[in-house]
């Protein structure tokens, strides 16, 4: 019998313990609840912040969940399924097929993290089964999370939520801090730096723990019909509306009409990329690539599966981010960090401050929001740019989305698992990536 591994029990206590995001969100109401009326809020003035906060994030709600959904109907796509397929089929060894799938999402994630996240399971998957019709062993599970690890590359990508705003005039914070190039944040020395050693090590961990009692992907038969070429559709339209359903000249129109205000968008008014103009581009690929209305609904019908996690509990998350927002709980933690930082500090109580609020608030850009004002003047208290408190924030923002199981049950729900199973995997790269980044943002130059 094979032996257990050290990550492999780590991977299976957490599973364990870890409880659902639900659960953990009521459970974090209650604590940060009774801690604002501890530091001197009045019951009514923190049930009104609890309020406030609950709806806030419905429009935002609604564009995470297109851009999971969308996401996950691209991946669908036949093209892209040959593509991954193809890429796939090239690892000859259990090694190279980590180090495929890993650059492979990585390569996505630093472009936009939402493709990360909704496509990162199915590169797993088609990895996976490759590896298994080969008889190259690979857990299953292991290449699910190490993929999915990949995914925090975005937070010095080009979809970086905070450094593109505070990159874009009249932002928020541009009478304290001005507007702030991305040549000092994202492509600083510092970040670059940042992304290239914590790829390298993710690729040395995800090839060094990999389970030596393994689990292929037919041991997960819900995952595995994933991977299974999709069932050519031979029924023939006996009716008019059928056949305008299978008409491909109905979806020229339509993705003549996004084409036509992409252009609008980024050449007539030369605005920038945003997450509507995104979810436009995405809504736009996704009918290009299914080439009619009937297969992008087939599509649609199962990625909608994707996004489940977040239709509710984005809204009790924005709750607790109320009580962090509109009481005096967030500055009187921000105050206590800023008050025992030093220069060589300061990065570490930055990401553990973003850690900290990463469980409340499922969005970088929401939390930035949030803790912008107070990270930014602490930098400058304690002498340090605020490009670096705010890099180091973004450090913490990801620890907290590889140790909570909000990201982890939305991959678990694509790759059709139980992220309990996983969800441990997680928190050992989220070690690795915050000691890291702890390091890059105290020395490097940024």
């Amino acid at each position: 019998m094979i032996q257990e591994s050290w990550a492999d029990r780590f991977a299976r206590v957490m599973g364990r313990i870890v409880p659902d995001a639900i659960t953990a969100a009521i459970f974090l109401l209650v604590v940060l609840f009774v801690a604002a009326i501890v530091v001197g809020n009045s019951f009514s003035t923190t049930m009104d912040a609890w309020y406030r906060g609950l709806w806030m994030l419905l429009p935002f709600t609604m564009q995470m969940t297109l851009i999971i959904t969308l996401s996950s109907v691209v991946g669908q796509s036949s093209l892209f399924r040959k593509l991954v397929a193809f890429l796939a089929r090239m690892p000859k060894t259990t090694n190279q097929v980590v180090i495929g799938a890993v650059l492979l999402n990585g390569l996505l994630s630093y472009f936009y993290w939402g493709l990360g996240v909704a496509l990162g399971p199915i590169i797993s998957i088609y990895f996976a089964r490759e590896a298994e019709r080969k008889k190259i062993e690979v857990d299953f599970l292991f290449l699910l999370a190490t993929v999915w690890a990949a995914n925090a590359v975005w937070q010095f990508g080009l979809s970086a939520s905070a450094p593109l705003l505070m990159a874009t005039e009249g932002h928020f914070l541009k009478d304290l801090i001005g507007v702030i190039p991305l040549s000092t944040t994202i492509w600083s020395p510092a970040a670059i730096i940042h992304e290239i050693v914590f790829m390298a090590a993710l690729l040395a961990v995800g090839c060094w723990l990999m389970p030596k009692n393994r689990r292929p992907l037919s041991a997960f038969p819900e995952a595995n019909k994933l991977a299974e070429p999709a069932v050519a559709d031979e029924t023939q339209p006996d009716n008019f509306s059928e056949r305008l359903e299978r008409s491909s000249l109905i979806t020229l129109v339509f993705c003549l009409a996004v084409a036509a205000w992409l252009w609008y968008h980024f050449i007539t008014k030369r605005a920038s990329l945003d997450i509507n103009s995104l979810n436009a581009i995405f809504l736009l690929l996704a009918f290009l690539l299914h080439r009619n209305v009937y297969r992008f609904t087939k599509a649609l019908q199962h990625a909608i599966l994707s996004a489940w996690p977040v239709v509710v509990i984005y809204h009790l998350y924005a709750g607790v981010a109320g009580l962090i927002q509109h009481t005096t709980l967030g500055e009187k933690l921000a105050g206590i960090i800023a008050a025992v930082s030093t220069p060589y500090t300061f990065p570490l109580m930055a990401a553990i401050a973003g850690t900290v609020v990463s469980f409340f608030v499922p969005s970088s850009g929401g939390q930035w929001a949030i803790q912008g004002f107070v990270t930014s003047k602490a930098a400058m208290a304690v002498g340090v740019s605020v490009q670096r408190g705010m890099l180091a924030l973004s450090v913490g923002d990801h620890m907290g989305n590889l140790s909570t199981p909000f990201w982890a049950m939305i991959v678990a729900g694509i790759a059709r698992v139980s992220f309990r199973e996983f969800i441990g995997y997680g928190m050992i790269y989220a070690a690795l990536w915050f000691v890291i980044g702890v390091v890059v943002f105290t020395f490097a130059p940024c």
